[in-house]
């Protein structure tokens, strides 16, 4: 004994969720080519900026071992990690970059220097090092160090 309709609702179904996924597929696969293709025909720009700031997005998971839904065999976790860091340019306006964890890492808020960037793709920034930072260490015989500040 089958539900009346049951044999035409469930075909039709189908193809909705299958032509939601597919056409879901192919916007997301469109606009990737279409920002990586606008990124390549923008100039490439170093502006003089200030990071005003820097943050990170932790995406978790916990799937299941074995395939087993049930987790009677555990789960396995994993995270991944994204790094962004927005600089401020001269007119006063702000642009958010997302970066490698080398590169965030390199960063300080409120770092200044010439930032170079193409569409939305981060290339680089190459900071101004303050002359206070310039130490240098003379070492001369024996056990004193002299430590001089330029």
């Amino acid at each position: 004994m089958s539900f009346y309709g049951f044999d035409f609702i469930f075909p039709l179904m189908f193809i909705l969720v299958f032509s939601l996924v597919a056409i879901t597929f192919i916007v997301t696969l469109v606009r990737g080519a279409s920002e990586w293709n606008r990124n390549n025909h923008s100039p490439k720009l170093n502006v003089e900026a200030t990071c005003v700031s820097k943050r990170t997005n932790v995406t978790q998971r916990n799937e299941p071992v074995a395939g087993d839904i049930s987790g009677a065999h555990g789960y396995m976790h994993s995270s991944d990690t994204s790094y962004y860091a927005t600089f401020e340019v001269e007119s006063g306006d702000r642009i958010e970059f997302h970066i490698t964890g080398l590169q965030y890492g390199k960063l300080k808020e409120g770092d200044t220097g010439v930032l170079s960037f193409q569409g939305t793709r981060y290339l680089s920034f190459e900071r101004h090092v303050p002359q206070n930072e310039d130490v240098d260490f003379l070492i001369e015989q024996g056990n004193d160090v002299d430590v001089t500040v330029e």
